[in-house]
This record gives C-alpha cells, structure tokens and sequence, in this order.
C-alpha cells in the first residue's frame, strides 16, 4: 500500500552553494508555521545532521546509500518520515556528485529512489544568463531526475536577479522559488563546515535569522505545494524489534560538547539490542558510574583538550575499568581521548592512557571520505572476515606511538586508517577506530556491544560471589 510523503530534496551544484542555509531556513520557517518536519541528510554528516535536528525540534536521520545500501535507505526513509509531515532531505556536494563517474550514491540517485521532487540552489555570484546553461544541462544530463524548481542564491542587486530569473524561466521552464540576496551568513563555519550548535551561543538567533531570511525570499507556499505533489510512496519500514533482557545491560554514551558524533539509529539500535543507556559527560561528571559498556563517537576533543585533562577523576575511572576489562567501541574522537596525550597549539593534554598513542592536529585533512574495512585480527566486536563500510573525516594524526605492541584488527581497503594499511586499535575489551560506522550498514554491532556487556555484567558478578 502506498502512502503520502510530503518531501523535497535541496541540492546544489557543488559544496558551499548554500543549500545548509536554505535548508536551515526552510525549516525553521515551516516549523514556525506550526507544520511537523522531519529532517534527513544524504552522505554521513553530523554537523549538518545536529543544525537540521535543532531547526526542527525532531531527530535528523542520515540517508547514506554507501554506508546503509540503498533497501536500507528506502526503509529508513519509510519509517521516520509521516504521511502528516514535511520532509526536508539536505543533498551533500554537487547534485550529480557521487563516487565515479556514474555518479554512485549520489543527491540525484538519492533524489530517484525516493521519486522527490528536486529544488536546486544556484550559486549566481558573478554570473546572469549562463545559469540557465547551468539548468538546461542538469535538465538534459539526466531526465529521470524531477528538477521541479530553482532558488537564486547570493544575488548581487534587482537587476542581477530580473535578468537571473528571466533566463531560467524563458529557457529552462523551471519555476524560480526563491531569490535570496548576498550577505554574510550568520552561520558560522569551521573546517568541517558549520559548527555545532552547542558551540554556537547565538544558535537560536541564527535560526530565528535563517527563519526570517527564509519566510522573506522564499515561496514557501510555492515550494509546499511541490512537497505536497510528490508521488505517494510504498515499500516496507524497518523492522523495529526490541529484545527484552531481564536485566539490560548499561552501556554508557560519553555524549557532550567533545564527543556528540552520534547517528540516532546507532542509540537506537543499542536500545533495541537490549542496552539501557547511561549518557556521560567526560567534560564535567566527576567519577565513571557502574557500566556494562561504553560507546565513545567522534567530535571535536581538541576544541575541549584541556577541559579532558582537568577532569582527572573521569580520566582514572575510565582507566581502571578498561583495565578490569570493560568493554569498549570508540571511533575518531573516542580514539584520541583513549590515547596517552593530546598536542595542541603547543600544550601536551594527558587523555584516559588506555593505549601506548599520542595524537596532535595538522592544517589540512588526514583522512577524509568513505572506508572499507575488513577485519582480520581478533577483536571484541566484529568476527574474522566482517568487512565494513564507514566514513573518515580528521585533522588529528599520531604523533607517536608504540608500534607493534597493540593489534590493530583492520586491514585498510579504502581510507587511511590508523596509519595508511590498518585500523582498529584492540586493547582488553576494547576497540578503537577511526572509522564511523552506522548502525543500519553494520547490523551485528548494536548487538555485539551488548553481547560484551552482559558477558562483562555476569563476569562481574560471578566475581563478586567468590
């Protein structure tokens, strides 16, 4: 049976066209208006992923064809957007833009699965008439994708927007959504692109302003009327199963201002594997409580460096239990607070001390796109010959360390890893990685960290009646 799915991909025709910015907008407008939205964001942001969710006030959800394969796409899809909402799905890069020259996984592939009407964000600094160029041969390069409108971005002036829109109209038949004028974005960027809202401390007044920005030079009744003409949409949801332990496990999340690199379906599926979840903050909880596990994503540890280093009591907490063998699963930031010392701008920060590394930052990108991992030595988590699909995306490399004292369970296929060939730090019960990994794309995992924890859980108590 199929069902309506009010939705529209945003897409531009590379990074930095303003898409984040229109989607932010567009958003926060509807919201605003009193409609429900659900946000989505193809490729495996994060940043992108947590502006959208505080826009809308509701989870943000990743649609990663490469992470995820593309049935698990659609499902996911089904299952969090509503037949009573509005769907915003962010493109990433170019609409085109995929990992060949076929353009695999790309916007436009996206934009065809989910039969979504596709509204182009065109960047026009310094160009008129060549725009409609620009339309017409993404309207001919491939016709199964629907371009159904455009929106005029960075605009220098009326009449660089008269002339604009005139050519798009008069030679493309797409109708012009928006117009939005050139300014100095009150979003502020770093290196991945925005920062997190919780590092921003105007984030509301951003918003408001993207709000504002929107409901001012956009159509929005334009664009939900084209939201709202999208085809029904049939197939089927996600199996959502919870398994019911009698004592469930208490895996802890570290889940503040350093580490907040989170996919909610990777938290989801713990819980559905069976987890009680324990959120920690490394930054300000004075002690490690009792835990089963501990999951530590990515985030930006460096920006907190000192802060880590100050909260000795989490750090010694931790240290022991690694020690007394609890299990745990750290990616990217996780693994660089797992390590001896932190460098930068001159100051050497002490971390957990779990693994013989130390790691500083450099000025350009260590490891950046999508990996393929297989794992070949033996570790907590994944059996021999699992092969993986995550994502990469750093500044830090390894300063130092002890090479050949510590497994490292992944052979490198795609990606750079820990040192180029390998990745997977294993120590005890722990692995750590530079690799994220969603949970949709891995279906063991949510699992295999629950598996350890109760082992870890029973081990314990069998300990404590001796």
């Amino acid at each position: 049976m199929t069902k309506p799915y009010p939705r529209l991909v945003l897409a531009g025709l590379r990074g930095g066209s303003g898409k984040t910015t229109l989607s932010l907008g567009l958003t926060a407008a509807w919201r605003g208006a009193g409609r429900r939205v659900v946000p989505f964001k193809k490729g495996p942001d994060y940043i992108d992923a947590g502006w959208l969710a505080f826009a809308a006030g509701h989870p943000c959800f990743n649609l990663d064809p490469f992470l995820m394969g593309w049935p698990q796409v659609s499902r996911s899809f089904l299952s969090r957007a509503d037949s009573g909402s509005l769907a915003v799905i962010e493109g990433n890069r170019g609409l085109f833009d995929g990992m060949d020259a076929e353009g695999s996984y790309s916007t436009a592939e996206l934009a065809k699965l989910l039969s979504a009407p596709v509204v182009l964000v065109l960047d026009c600094t310094k160009a008129t008439r060549s725009m409609a160029a620009l339309v017409m041969g993404c309207q001919r390069f491939d016709e199964s994708v629907h371009l159904a409108g455009v929106v005029l971005n960075r605009l220098a002036g009326a009449r660089h927007e008269r002339v604009v829109r005139a050519s798009i109209e008069r030679y493309c038949g797409v109708p012009v959504l928006g117009a939005l004028p050139k300014l100095r974005s009150d979003l502020a960027e770093r290196h991945m692109g925005l920062v997190p809202t919780h590092e921003v401390l105007e984030a509301a007044a951003a918003l408001s302003f993207a709000a504002g920005y929107a409901r001012e030079h956009l159509d929005l009744g334009a664009l939900l009327a084209l939201a709202e003409a999208a085809p029904p949409l049939g197939g089927e949801p996600l199996a959502r199963e919870r398994r019911t332990l009698a004592v469930p496990p208490r895996v802890g999340v570290i889940r503040d201002a350093a580490f907040w690199f989170y996919y909610p379906e990777n938290l989801e599926a713990l819980e559905e594997a069976g987890a009680q979840l324990i959120f920690l903050d490394a930054l300000k909880d004075a002690a490690l409580p009792k835990l089963d596990a501990l999951y530590i994503g990515g985030g930006f540890p460096e920006a907190h460096a000192a802060a880590l280093a100050e909260n000795g009591g989490f750090r010694a907490g931790l240290l022991a239990a690694i020690e007394g063998g609890l299990p745990v699963y750290a990616e990217c930031g996780g693994l660089m607070y797992l390590g001896q010392a932190l460098h930068v701008n001159g100051g050497v920060y002490p971390m957990v001390g779990a693994l013989p590394v130390s790691f500083t930052l450099s000025a350009k990108p260590e490891g950046h796109g999508y990996t393929v991992l297989e794992a070949e030595e033996a570790n907590p988590f994944y059996p021999r010959g699992t092969l993986l699909h995550g994502h990469e995306f750093r500044y830090s490399r390894v300063q130092g360390w002890e090479a050949g004292r510590l497994p490292l369970a992944f052979r490198v296929e795609r990606g750079h890893g820990f040192e180029g060939r390998r990745d997977g730090l294993v120590y005890k019960s722990v692995l750590a990685s530079y690799t994220h990994i969603h949970a949709l794309g891995v279906p063991g995992w949510a699992q295999a960290v629950v598996d350890r924890a109760a082992e870890f859980r029973e081990a314990a108590g069998r300990q404590a009646a001796v």
